[in-house]
């Protein structure tokens, strides 16, 4: 069982390319501290290249890219988030389910100001909020997410970075087949019907899975 907080999942370059944030703002995120610990949390790795971002530190990362899409700065960004961990007491605070139901009175609690509305007409920080909420997931009872969904593919087949399959890679959110594992099939000639039997998926969401890679790796 991998542990969500204390074991590696993926390398700093992957994280950022699943993410699609810049390898250089992931860095700083990475160096950069709130509320006295990482804005993106790393682990310890015994040798150079192995993977330093655990699964928590990955749902960091796409809870603090909703933020930066509201243009604001790393300070405000890095007061936002240490006001959340310390209304909640846990380093992880942006990413814990208790923020679906306070955490955006808490960001106008602390008087963040613009933080309410961008400044240039963006969504509301409410809306920002709730967007990056809805791409992770929690089991029952658990106060952390246990999936994240990337927001890269398209809804007819959702995909997943699930640090129980796949070692950290993405895949398929319904049957936990890695992405690359479908479309390696589709590049090698294996016929779209084919496919979708195989993996027990419909061959429009095989299609649809298929063109999203070509267009991400455009």
């Amino acid at each position: 069982m991998v542990d969500r907080f204390n074991d590696g999942l993926l390398t700093p370059a992957e994280t950022s390319s699943c993410l699609e944030i810049p390898q250089s703002t992931l860095t700083s995120w990475l160096k950069g501290k709130a509320a006295g610990a990482p804005l993106v949390h790393q682990v310890d790795t015994v040798r150079k290249g192995q993977p330093s971002v655990p699964f928590i530190a990955v749902a960091e990362a796409h809870a603090l890219r909703s933020l930066r899409s509201l243009g604001l700065r790393m300070s405000e960004i890095r007061e936002a988030a240490a006001a959340v961990r310390e209304a909640f007491d846990t380093p992880y605070g942006l990413v814990s389910r208790r923020i679906a139901t306070d955490g955006v009175d808490i960001f106008i609690e602390h008087g963040l100001g613009d933080l309410r509305r961008a400044r240039d007409g963006q969504a509301p920080i409410q809306e920002v909020v709730s967007d990056y909420l809805r791409y992770l997931n929690w089991e029952s009872g658990d106060d952390f997410p246990s999936s994240l969904r990337l927001r890269q593919y398209p809804d007819s087949v959702p995909v997943v970075i699930d640090p129980r399959f796949g070692h950290g890679r993405p895949v398929v959110a319904a049957n936990r087949v890695a992405v690359n594992a479908i479309t390696d099939l589709w590049e090698a000639g294996e016929s779209i019907e084919d496919i979708a039997y195989d993996f027990d998926m419909a061959p429009e969401q095989v299609d649809a899975l298929c063109r999203a890679v070509v267009r991400l790796a455009a």
